[in-house]
């Protein structure tokens, strides 16, 4: 009499992990992001633009500092380019692959929500670094942009940069809910892009000059404080006068922009939709 032994039953691979698979979202993105050249060339030539024909402009050299006008512009416009390769961007293009069905067909496949939004997070990371490097070669090789010797001020670069790309990124896939279609996503995307840079310090200097009301609503977003950061990397402390408090006041931009992180990931989750409402 024999008896036969059942193979003990294979274990079943456990799931990849919400974040293994943002990273591979995050790559996928990237390669999608760079073969569409129109996008490209308009996510990096908007900034590029504004900091040419605003630094061209304003060319004088503020009174008893020694620094130029065009100067602060280009600290400031990094600011914007950040904004218009995460919030801009984003907002835009998650609205067309809504539109298009591209995203309802990816929710039925095993992808996560957290996974897709830090695949977005990721892609505009590495965009934004290049759009970044961009802007200070033009601001240093053309307007004369300072850039820092002291190891402290490149931290200081580092964190603005990293909670800015973060909190205007979820802020960028949150208002993608907003456009009833794709068509409209630009108009309904670029009109808050545009005046945030006016009440935010970006295409208005000094900030101090603004009337109060607006001062507050500028404050009340990432881009003030994240054009206020790079100043303070950028531009000597003398600099302090133009800005509302007549300081950097670097801790408060730390925390304004770790809540909008935290805020902007609980507008994610609370307003994102996969499909339009008039799709089935």
């Amino acid at each position: 009499m024999t008896t036969q032994v059942t193979p003990a039953r294979q274990a079943r691979p456990a799931p990849p992990g919400v974040v293994k698979v943002g990273i591979a979202r995050g790559a996928l993105e990237l390669k999608q992001f760079f073969r569409e050249r129109d996008a490209v060339v308009f996510t990096f030539a908007l900034p590029v633009v504004l900091l040419l024909l605003l630094a061209s402009i304003f060319s004088g050299t503020v009174p008893e500092t020694g620094v130029k006008a065009s100067q602060i512009f280009a600290a400031s416009m990094i600011a914007a380019g950040i904004m218009s390769t995460t919030f801009v961007s984003l907002g835009t293009g998650i609205a067309q692959d809504r539109d298009d069905g591209t995203l309802k067909r990816l929710r039925g496949t095993p992808t996560p929500m957290a996974s897709y939004f830090i695949g977005k997070v990721l892609m505009v990371l590495v965009v934004s670094f290049a759009e970044v490097v961009v802007l200070l070669a033009i601001g240093r090789g053309i307007f004369g942009l300072r850039l820092p010797t002291e190891p402290a001020k490149w931290f200081t670069f580092g964190w603005v940069f990293v909670l800015g790309v973060v909190s205007c990124a979820l802020l960028g896939i949150a208002i993608s809910s907003l456009p009833r279609t794709a068509k409209s996503a630009s108009a309904v995307i670029m009109l808050p892009f545009i005046g945030l840079q006016f009440v935010s310090g970006v295409l208005f200097n000094p900030i101090s000059e603004l009337s109060s009301p607006l001062v507050e609503i500028g404050s009340a977003f990432p881009l003030k404080w994240m054009a206020q950061g790079f100043r303070s990397v950028f531009l000597p402390d003398s600099m302090t006068f133009q800005e509302v408090a007549g300081s950097w006041e670097l801790g408060r931009t730390a925390l304004i922009l770790a809540a909008w992180c935290v805020g902007g990931l609980v507008l994610c989750l609370l307003t994102f939709r996969w499909k339009n409402s008039r799709q089935g």
